[in-house]
């Protein structure tokens, strides 16, 4: 009994540690109602031959509707291309247990805004809201993501997900492949 006891008590330890503190760049409440967002996560970075692209996410709860927030921000001194979100677009989040979540996007159409920084270089920023399908957070909580697919109006594209990504934009150390097991509970009610 005192053997079960204590391996309750290990497991329940072990479990409440295993989540990170929740962080949060926004976290109102007021007479409308609540909307909180957790800090971003850098999914993906690709820097070559003076190009580069970026994918950050968040997530985010409006009143108990739990949302993933998308910004993709592409940087060039040559043509980008548009890719554009609506209503048909959707991500796609491969698991390490082989399983496959499907996020679908929001009925907003959004191409992106081009803004020209001093340096020369263009840059297209591109932001998306994608809604969880019901019962697909619970498997996000269990397995780490391997691959991250989203599909635009006009093309289809797959980002390999690392374990660990420091960035060259800014320094910071990310963890994307387990930022939904680490993050998923602070938007939970």
């Amino acid at each position: 009994m005192k053997q079960l006891l204590l391996s309750t008590l290990f497991f329940l330890t072990l479990n409440s540690f295993s989540q990170t503190a929740c962080e949060y760049t926004t976290n109102i409440t007021d007479s409308i109602g609540t909307y909180k967002v957790t800090k971003e996560c850098l999914m993906s970075e690709k820097v070559f031959a003076g190009t580069s692209n970026y994918i950050f996410c968040s997530l985010a709860s409006t009143d108990g509707l739990p949302t993933l927030n998308v910004q993709l921000i592409q940087k060039s001194k040559g043509f980008i291309k548009a890719n554009c979100f609506n209503k048909s677009s959707r991500l796609y989040l491969q698991l390490n247990n082989g399983k496959v979540i499907t996020l679908i996007h929001t009925d907003l159409e959004y191409c992106g805004s081009m803004i020209r920084d001093e340096n020369g270089f263009d840059n297209r920023v591109i932001v998306g809201t994608f809604m969880f399908m019901k019962g697909t957070m619970e498997d996000l909580k269990s397995s780490p993501v391997s691959l991250m697919r989203i599909k635009f109006l006009t093309d289809i594209e797959d980002y390999v997900i690392r374990k660990k990504i420091t960035s060259e934009l800014n320094g910071t150390v990310y963890e994307p492949e387990t930022y939904f097991m680490k993050n998923l509970h602070c938007i939970e009610n």
